[in-house]
């Protein structure tokens, strides 16, 4: 059994974004006091915070006020300096460690760890410069491949398809003689659909898991989230052993993302989040506990009530200008459980909002919705 922290107790985010708005909404209700770091003033999470400290992220005297001033610390992404972390768990509780960032913010780490504990991930390789590229492709994860960086980079960036030897010379000819990154060379999985499922272990170790998520992209962006997802019992048994074997190996505090690729019978763990996850967003309609309020009960020490779903949902991300156009038709839609993210700037591709929709009859229209508004 883990450390209890009971209200009203402080939790402190690191990250002011979405995820660290909903992470605060789902702890305020039970009488926690959130206190969140985020160099945007008015951050999406400091709206509805306690209080904000307005710092870079690799502001280490910042961080380590945000320690001083909680009773316990997470984060809402994996850009957090894991030197800075480690410093401020000496003064106050990091029921999530370091070590789980530590291996998900880095690709390879990550595959290895993967791979180490016998989980199904695809062929990976890597690449120290690009120089090695073709003998790479040549010997050990042949096209179609796909480049990443082994650290950053999110919605497609930091990434670049290699569907066959064409696209290989092209991109090894383009790239900057000098820019020597750390990559990973992953094999392209012909897959039948994207699935994903969110787990994590309450203060009693106990693994809690949500229904396996079937996840749509646009652009390597997460369009549409629905679940629970139409797969065999077969595929639901064997995604849930692997999302069990991996919460169990980390030693799991806080929610965990689990990212696969469905092939056939065939299941591949593609990435995962070692935080609240897009494609659990659902949840907070869906379910009786949404993925924000097991992530805080989880990082303080209690029980997590097994999981259950009220109905299949649908959850549609708001890219851009697409969060105005919802918000213009908010009256015509009681169905919508609309979210906006507060962000001040729209941009294209931008997440700024979400709508959840709850049964068969309100995610067809939502579908239909989705199909004639679209970012301009």
């Amino acid at each position: 059994m883990s450390k209890v922290i009971l209200p009203p107790a402080t939790i402190g985010i690191v990250g002011g974004g979405q995820l660290g708005r909903m992470i605060a909404l789902a702890a305020k209700p039970m009488g926690y006091r959130v206190g969140v770091l985020d160099p945007t003033p008015d951050s999406p999470a400091g709206q509805v915070a306690d209080f904000q400290i307005t710092a870079d992220y690799d502001d280490e005297a910042a961080i380590l006020e945000l320690a001083r001033r909680a009773d316990v610390l997470t984060y809402e992404f994996e850009n957090v300096d894991l030197t800075t972390l480690a410093h401020a768990s000496q003064i106050t509780e990091l029921p999530q460690g370091t070590d789980l960032l530590y291996i998900t913010k880095n690709r390879l780490r990550e595959k290895q760890f993967l791979a180490d504990h016998g989980i199904p991930v695809p062929r990976f390789a890597e690449v120290q410069s690009v120089v090695e590229l073709d003998a790479k492709v040549a010997e050990e994860v042949p096209c179609p491949a796909i480049l990443k960086t082994a650290e950053g980079g999110y919605d497609g960036h930091g990434q670049w398809d290699i569907p066959n030897t064409d696209a290989l010379n092209t991109l090894i000819s383009h790239w900057p003689v000098a820019e020597t990154v750390p990559l990973i060379l992953e094999q392209q999985i012909d897959f039948d659909r994207e699935v994903s499922v969110m787990v994590t272990r309450d203060g009693f170790n106990e693994v809690r898991i949500w229904p396996v998520a079937e996840n749509v992209h646009q652009h390597h962006i997460l369009k549409t989230t629905l679940a629970p997802a139409q797969v065999s019992p077969l595929l639901q048994a064997k995604i849930t052993r692997i999302a069990t074997d991996i919460a169990e190996a980390l030693n799991l505090r806080g929610v965990l993302g689990v990212e696969m690729f469905v092939a056939g019978d065939d299941v591949y763990v593609n990435e995962l989040a070692p935080r609240p996850h897009n494609s659990g967003h659902y949840t907070i309609e869906g379910s009786n506990i949404s993925q924000f309020e097991a992530h805080v009960r989880s990082i303080v020490g209690l029980p997590i009530a097994e999981i259950e779903t009220v109905d299949q949902a649908l959850m549609l991300n708001l890219l851009g200008d697409e969060l105005t156009q919802a918000r213009e038709e908010l009256l015509a839609h009681p169905e919508w459980h609309f979210h906006d993210y507060g962000k001040l700037d729209i941009k294209r591709n931008r997440k700024m909002g979400h709508i959840t929709v709850v049964g068969a009859t309100a995610i067809g229209q939502l579908e239909t919705w989705s199909q004639t508004h679209e970012q301009h």
